[in-house]
């Protein structure tokens, strides 16, 4: 006779859900199941459903069919405030904390402890927090402001928060992205205490090699419909690639072998007190150049300063051999310099204005002249503008009408792309240009990219991605502590050499 217990059910589940907006279909009999102590990755390119699973997970959207179910009995969440007092708690990759207010008064708000006479008891407060953290292995002070606090920490807050509430199921969305690689670790070390302590948890993330590191078992969605559960183990990076895209991936650096041709762009002596210092580098027709480096090393600074963004204290830039002036995008821009900032959503487009009006906000005076005269853009012309192109970068759209809001991630950095190449730029500066996006847009951009290059533009790219810049980069200028320390020529640049520069060891030639 089998005296053994049945195996538990799913802590949280998604049965054969099904959920439409309007005529787009996100999701189609899609099921996810997270057991406790486990750490269950969603993995699918942009578009394909995970931020429509997070959302019913988390009370906010309702299935048209299917059913969400909690410890194996179904359930409906009428809101998220359902869902959080069912024990479901969401880390986004950037959270919203009240920045005036203490960490302890973030994590207990609402829900303050009180004094016998019904004051906020703050030593009680405190204590709590401070407990939390030390059960999560993180240092924080509960006093401390919120207000200042890293992207990491505000996050380790948020989860503090969660487990404050009691929360079973932790659902973390992209929480990487913004993040260091020691910031990485410490949060994975956080996810393991949380899992080993029976905690269900959804990770999703586009580094895949952070879903091989972390999770136990996988989901794939592909264009809102579930590809596949398995584990991870005996499982490789090419198996899920193809699972998410429903294809081979041929070549994720589809570098093409240029000949350089004449300097196009020319940096000598840069310097911008307090953040980079004596920054010399050429960047000739036809190459990808990268600008590697630890976070905070000063590489988007240069890109800024350069583009005229921020202003320089000495040195100087030239386009073409035209010495452009300190501070000026304008002049940068007449000059053939285009930037595509590294936050797209807040550099880079206004989220609320159209797909084909954010296109055309950077030749506004090409639009006026092609509508006619007067002073008024034609609808048609700058919508025709954009619909070539959405068509030459593979655009996936409903209207080119709809808020640029609405597109995912990988879309919106075409269409950022789509705004600068437009400026037909002889010089294209692209400030971690695949960051946020999945693996199948990434080759797209990539090859876009090699294809401009080939086209006799010159391309500076900066990335924290080791395998994309000696994927992608002819040759790979390092930073550390804003001073320019190695220049490493494609045939010999590996992961050792950008990092032993990149952490100050000055591997490779030293740069100018």
């Amino acid at each position: 006779m089998n005296t053994s217990a049945p195996p538990a059910p799913p802590r949280l589940a998604l049965v054969d859900v099904s959920k439409a907006f309007g005529a787009v279909q996100a999701l189609r009999g899609v099921t996810v199941e997270l057991y406790a102590g486990e750490v269950h990755a969603l993995a699918g390119e942009n578009g394909a459903g995970k931020s429509t699973v997070v959302k019913t997970f988390a009370g906010v959207h309702r299935p048209d069919s299917g059913e969400v179910r909690l410890d194996g009995e179904p359930v409906v969440f009428g809101g998220p405030a359902d869902a959080q007092a069912a024990g479901v708690a969401v880390i986004y990759q950037e959270p919203t904390l009240f920045p005036d207010l203490s960490v302890a008064e973030n994590i207990f708000m609402g829900r303050q402890p009180r004094t016998s006479l019904g004051r906020i008891d703050r030593r009680a407060m405190h204590a709590a927090a401070a407990d939390l953290f030390a059960r999560l292995g993180v240092p924080l002070d509960p006093a401390q402001p919120a207000r200042g606090l890293s992207i990491a920490d505000q996050q380790v807050v948020e989860i503090a928060k969660a487990i404050s509430r009691d929360a079973k199921v932790l659902i973390m969305d992209e929480p990487t992205a913004a993040l260091t690689g020691q910031e990485v670790a410490r949060l994975f070390a956080v996810t393991r205490t949380l899992r080993e302590a029976g905690c269900a948890i959804l990770f999703i993330s586009h580094r895949l090699e952070e879903i091989f590191e972390l999770c136990q078992r996988v989901t794939t969605l592909r264009d809102g419909t579930w590809v596949g559960t398995e584990t991870l183990d005996g499982l490789t990076t090419d198996d899920l690639v193809q699972r998410m895209v429903g294809r081979e991936l041929d070549d994720l650096y589809p570098k093409q072998e240029v000949a350089p041709g004449r300097v196009a762009l020319k940096v000598s002596r840069l310097t911008r007190e307090g953040v980079f210092t004596d920054v010399s580098f050429q960047v000739r027709r036809g190459e990808i150049v990268a600008l590697a480096g630890l976070v905070g090393a000063g590489r988007s600074e240069v890109a800024r300063a350069i583009f005229g963004v921020d202003r320089w204290d000495a040195g100087e830039v030239e386009v073409d051999g035209r010495a452009l002036p300190p501070a000026s995008p304008t002049a940068a821009m007449a000059a053939g310099l285009a930037f595509v900032p590294e936050d797209r959503r807040q550099q880079g487009l206004v989220m609320d204005m159209s797909i084909e009006r954010n296109m055309g906000l950077t030749q506004l005076r090409s639009l006026r002249r092609a509508s006619g005269p007067g002073p008024l853009i034609s609808r048609r012309v700058e919508r025709d503008r954009a619909r070539d192109w959405a068509l030459r970068l593979q655009l996936k759209f409903s209207r080119l009408s709809d808020p640029v809001g609405v597109l995912s991630g990988g879309n919106q950095q075409k269409v950022v792309l789509a705004k600068w190449l437009a400026t037909e730029p002889s010089v294209l500066i692209v400030d971690e240009p695949t960051r946020g996006i999945d693996v199948g847009t990434k080759a797209e951009v990539h090859r876009l990219l090699s294809e401009l290059a080939a086209q006799d533009m010159a391309v500076l790219m900066i990335s924290s991605d080791l395998p994309e810049v000696l994927g992608m980069a002819d040759r790979v200028l390092v930073m550390h502590e804003g001073r320019l320390v190695a220049e490493i020529p494609r045939a010999e640049a590996t992961e050792e050499s950008v990092m032993a520069a990149a952490t100050g060891q000055r591997a490779g030639k030293e740069a100018a």
